[in-house]
């Protein structure tokens, strides 16, 4: 059975004059439906390049790389920015809101993007805050609300277009360990809701919310462990 994410020996290389810098050297790496995943490793190791490829930020020099059953290693910019926007969540270290925009209005941004009507976008922007318990902030600015509830608009705006897989970097990395557990219980239920849900920390009592770890070291997987009582579907 073919995983959701499907990496093929995938080689990213960077170029610095004649120099070439490989990062990836040739990861092969199968993702289930609803499986939750923790991406480690040291700095250096290749997992935000890794994270960048499987959201579709970039692409791999060379390497296959399927989505959804759908061979996305090579196609146009535009192409994948419709799959990025269509099949991908993203949450983010630094939150990336707009600052004069409410929560709900940063929500809402991904549906203008995808054309949805106005009312149907605020509609929708409120249900997902409600999912991550901040319906009553919603007319709140970024400035006006602590850092966990700038994640939590952070991660409803990554849940508004019902993507099929959620890619979380460092989503605890500017937060206390009490606003990281609250964090981490939300993207548990994500998880638990159907999502597959992949994320990338540095942070041992973080990934130890996945169910399996995959370990990255100068650029290839150094190990890849399920724990025992996860299920695979």
């Amino acid at each position: 059975m073919e995983g959701i994410i499907q990496l093929d020996h995938i080689i990213k290389n960077y170029y610095l004059g004649k120099q070439v810098v490989q990062v990836l050297k040739g990861i092969s790496l199968q993702v289930f439906k609803n499986e939750y995943v923790a991406l480690m490793g040291p700095s250096g190791s290749g997992k935000s390049t890794l994270m960048n490829i499987i959201g579709c930020l970039d692409t791999p020099t060379s390497g296959t790389y399927r989505l959804n059953a759908k061979d996305v290693s090579s196609i146009t910019d535009n192409d994948l920015a419709e799959v990025r926007n269509h099949e991908i969540g993203f949450v983010f270290q630094q939150f990336n809101l707009l600052p004069r925009l409410t929560a709900a209005e940063n929500v809402a941004l991904p549906l203008v993007y995808a054309g949805v009507s106005k009312k149907k976008r605020m509609e929708k922007a409120l249900h997902v805050l409600d999912m991550v318990h901040l319906a009553d902030r919603s007319h709140h600015k970024p400035n006006e609300l602590s850092g966990g509830q700038n994640q939590r608009v952070a991660i409803a705006r990554a849940l508004v277009n019902d993507p099929s897989i959620i890619l979380a970097d460092e989503p605890t990395g500017n937060l206390d360990s009490k606003t990281s557990h609250e964090i981490m219980e939300i993207i548990d239920q994500i998880h638990a809701n159907g999502n597959t849900v992949i994320l990338v920390t540095h942070e041992v009592d973080i990934a130890a919310f996945a169910h399996r770890t995959v370990r990255l070291k100068d650029g290839i997987i150094e190990t890849d462990e399920r724990k025992k009582n996860s299920v695979r579907t």
